[in-house]
């Protein structure tokens, strides 16, 4: 089976919008997809993220902008002509069809060949491994087989985009994992392009080859996972990307490549992300797995704090601790460590991020930065 009846090289979004009454819930999206790519939509609930994937689809109206396949403009075009396949949150599926009538339902409405259904849909099924489910219903098989019942349904139009919509935020914690293998593996070995959206980093880290992190209808950041996991652009984007550690410090002394911050006391030294000043407010990160414990003879970044949280988390414990200035600290360590334990954390200054301040959508509390979000708009 080879993906791409319509084939394109680039798929691309120009000034791509979408206004609800007096809401932008996309502003200005613009993106270009090359052909085989897997890009990933992130973002909270709210970040128009959805909303991006079905104007892509078809199923809303752009507001403004507009979508290319090349040099074939798509966007006033219906869903059905538009050739992508869709993988829904909730599966869809026709409850009252078999596995294998559920995947060939697209090629029946399309009136192939009686033949190449059958051939199409053998493959399709072979692909996702449900040559033992296929003339089951819907209802008889697990959460993990439907939605690759609904992958193969896209996948067997060979659509020159698949579309795919938080397809496995229904599934536990081990069939994510599981499906995560199964998207990547077909991707790759059918040469999709792929759209994905979804709220969780490390599902969108596992599978793309880009990032597109939405912030309230807006792109914040687009790289590849390692861009953004090492170098967000601002503080959302780290919020986002896993810095559960934000604090509202002050700027003591600046330079080109390094910052000086404090914060009652607290003194911290990091790499400066924008324009910072002296006396300026910003916005510092770090990541829980770059705070250590106990390092000997640590002089830059060491932080008297004290254990108050533990959780077991396997070969890692995951703990909060706080210092003297008040300030909550998230880490992981594989060193023991209980609560009301005294002990000396430490920051490497490369890890440690300091992003320009934003007192409208930050707040100081207990010594540390707590977002305060607009209203959401759809997502």
């Amino acid at each position: 089976m080879t993906a791409g009846t319509k084939a394109f090289t680039q798929l691309r979004l120009e000034g791509v919008s979408r206004r609800f009454g007096g809401h932008d819930a996309l502003r200005d999206l613009d993106l270009t997809i090359e052909a085989g790519e897997f890009v990933a939509l992130l973002g909270p609930s709210g970040c128009g993220k959805s909303t991006a994937l079905n104007c892509l689809a078809g199923l809303l109206p752009l507001t403004a902008g507009s979508i290319w396949q090349d040099d074939r403009r798509i966007d006033t075009l219906p869903p059905e002509r538009r050739g992508f396949g869709m993988v829904f949150q909730n599966y869809a599926l026709f409850p009252h069809m078999s596995v294998r009538a559920n995947i060939a339902f697209g090629l029946k409405m399309r009136r192939l060949p009686k033949d190449e259904i059958r051939r199409r849909t053998d493959e399709a099924v072979h692909l996702v491994r449900l040559e033992e489910h296929a003339g089951k219903l819907p209802g008889q098989l697990s959460g993990g087989q439907q939605q690759r019942v609904a992958i193969a349904r896209a996948v067997v139009l060979e659509p020159s985009l698949v579309l795919m919509d938080e397809p496995l935020s229904n599934l536990d914690a081990k069939l994510r994992l599981e499906m995560r293998t199964e998207i990547r593996r077909l991707h790759q070995s059918l040469g999709l392009t792929t759209v994905y959206v979804t709220h969780d980093q490390e599902e969108a880290l596992s599978l793309a080859d880009r990032l597109v992190v939405l912030r309230e209808g807006r792109v914040q950041q687009i790289g590849s996972p390692e861009e953004l996991h090492t170098r967000p652009t601002n503080w959302h984007v780290a919020d986002f990307m896993g810095y559960r550690n934000l604090w509202t410090m002050r700027v003591r002394e600046a330079a080109d490549d390094t910052v000086a911050v404090e914060l009652d006391g607290l003194r911290l030294i990091g790499v400066p992300v924008g324009p910072v000043a002296p006396g300026g407010e910003v916005i510092v990160a770090v990541r829980p797995e770059d705070v250590r414990v106990d390092q000997a003879g640590a002089t830059t970044n060491a932080v008297p704090a004290e254990i108050e949280v533990v959780e077991y988390q396997g070969r890692e414990l995951a703990a909060e601790a706080v210092t003297s200035a008040g300030a909550r600290v998230h880490l992981r360590t594989d060193q023991r460590v209980a609560p009301a334990d005294r002990v000396t954390l430490s920051i490497d200054p490369q890890r440690l991020l300091v992003f320009p301040g934003d007192p409208a959508a930050i707040r100081h509390a207990d010594g540390a930065a707590a977002v305060v979000e607009e209203p959401g708009l759809v997502g």
